[in-house]
């Protein structure tokens, strides 16, 4: 006997939460259960605890426009984002549709039943749900571990080796040496939020990237909330957030050269005087071309003026016992190691899916405006922006889920599914990123077209726009079930 529900919606975190908000509202007769792996709401925000957790995108953008955000931090701490999410999913009662501890393993169409037959992993128990919509709230990441590359001679390291992914909570750094290996987002968090209680903190970066400082809180939104209702005043700090965020990655892209001149400046001045922007913060690639690193407050900056931290740029050459040997020829001493090097991006959160009996590769897929997939009926995946704050894109798509559905139930269909020719012309990467934990899985991710509806646009006001007025049928191949009794 297997329960059957309208939408199962796979991931607790901030995009789960908010699919079940918009079904509870843009579609109350359905049913829906939420299937989570893990023992508690919040998702990222629930796995990450290392020192310093924070957003790396504006909150008025990052939560919810049906939720205003009423902390007075712009950049929020990881506890304050895990407390929104649970007070959300309590006070609109979405907690009780959550199944926690439920790791979904695959999800097999059957077109006859117009219905997805959906197994997980439970207490060391096989369990079997179906349901008629199969929304991916679960991110592009695996939870179940991070990217650490093959570091030369690491097993000959004596100290302690920790991925941010999985940080221990007794971990204790006060008075240690540590280095830092990475140069992204989850790097410039670490550094400055451990550099008072260790003996020293360096960030080792085999290429830099673009930093960026912004204030913590954002006075002209402090202004706006104390004038306006809460409601019209989250959305209008949205816009302009959005609108920045949005134009920033504009003029990055059609400006490289002016953007780079601009972004060193902005560097230079936070840095200590005569301090050599030169390889630690010139990039080899373009503005954008991977994501810009946000440092709230230029906290980053700060702790180098200090003297509390250290930048190495270099290669690894070999881990000794008491450090790392450079390949310039110098060694880092270090008592803890930590390889901020990147998650590992996974296609549909690792479910083997299936339609009809045929397993389905993802990389031989479409994307369908930007969350549906060629010949793959009544599912959906969230998948955010990667110039601009996930949600915005999150909320969007939950939308469309919320109106697709109700078109399949006034055209008296069973099921949606976009054209499973797909684009029909060259593909290219999902994601338009050069970054590393990109490029290393390109081969195994969904591919997008170069025309619309199987591209993905990074731009929220025009997405905005076009997604809820966007031609549902467009492309869209409609069916109904061959077994009479699928509504038993």
């Amino acid at each position: 006997m297997t329960d059957h529900v309208d939408v199962i919606i796979v991931g607790a975190g901030l995009s789960g939460i908010g699919a079940a908000y918009r079904l509870q509202t843009e579609c109350p007769g359905k049913t829906y259960a939420i299937l989570e792996s893990r023992d508690a709401i919040g998702g990222t925000w629930d796995l990450f605890r290392y020192p310093g957790i924070r957003s790396d995108s504006d909150m008025y953008t990052l939560s919810w426009p049906f939720r205003p955000w009423k902390n007075p931090k712009s950049i929020a701490d990881g506890d304050d984002i895990r407390t929104y999410i649970r007070e959300a999913a309590d006070d609109y009662g979405i907690e009780k549709h959550i199944q926690f501890g439920h790791r979904v393993t695959s999800a097999a169409w059957s077109t006859d039943d117009a219905r997805w037959t959906v197994t997980s992993t439970a207490n060391g128990k096989t369990v079997t749900q179906t349901a008629s919509f199969v929304y991916l709230c679960s991110g592009y990441y695996s939870y179940d571990k991070g990217y650490t590359p093959e570091f030369p001679g690491l097993d000959s390291f004596k100290g302690q080796v920790i991925h941010p992914q999985f940080w221990p909570e007794d971990l204790d750094y006060a008075g240690k040496e540590v280095v830092v290996i990475g140069s992204g987002a989850t790097a410039v968090t670490l550094v400055p939020s451990m550099a008072d209680d260790v003996k020293h903190i360096t960030m080792l970066q085999r290429s830099p990237s673009y930093v960026m400082a912004l204030p913590q809180e954002d006075k002209i939104a402090d202004i706006m909330r104390k004038v306006l209702p809460d409601g019209f005043a989250h959305r209008a700090i949205r816009r302009k957030n959005a609108f920045f965020s949005v134009g920033i990655y504009q003029f990055c892209q059609r400006f490289p050269k002016a953007s780079r001149k601009l972004l060193t400046r902005l560097a230079k001045r936070k840095l200590p005087k005569g301090y050599d922007l030169d390889p630690h913060f010139t990039p080899v690639y373009d503005p954008w071309d991977q994501r810009l690193c946000i440092v709230p407050n230029g906290d980053l900056f700060r702790t180098i003026r200090r003297g509390k931290a250290s930048m190495v740029t270099d290669h690894i050459k070999t881990f000794d016992a008491n450090g790392i040997q450079l390949e310039s020829g110098k060694r880092l001493d270090a008592d803890i190691v930590v390889t901020a090097t990147g998650l590992q991006v996974v296609a549909f959160g690792q479910l083997k899916l299936s339609v009809d009996g045929k397993d389905i590769d993802p990389h031989e897929l479409y994307v369908y405006k930007g969350l549906m997939f060629s010949g793959l009926p009544n599912f959906a995946w969230c998948v955010g922006y990667t110039n601009a704050s996930w949600t915005l894109r999150a909320d969007l798509s939950s939308q469309y889920v919320c109106r697709l559905i109700n078109l399949l139930d006034k055209k008296g269909v069973d099921y949606g599914m976009p054209d499973p020719r797909g684009a029909g012309e060259a593909p290219r990467p999902i994601l338009d990123l050069t970054s590393g934990y990109v490029q290393r899985v390109v081969n195994e991710l969904p591919q997008q077209g170069t025309s619309s509806p199987w591209t993905i646009r990074q731009n929220w006001f025009q997405d905005s726009r076009d997604m809820k007025k966007t031609d549902l049928e467009q492309a869209m191949v409609f069916g109904k079930a061959a077994v009479a009794s699928l509504a038993s």
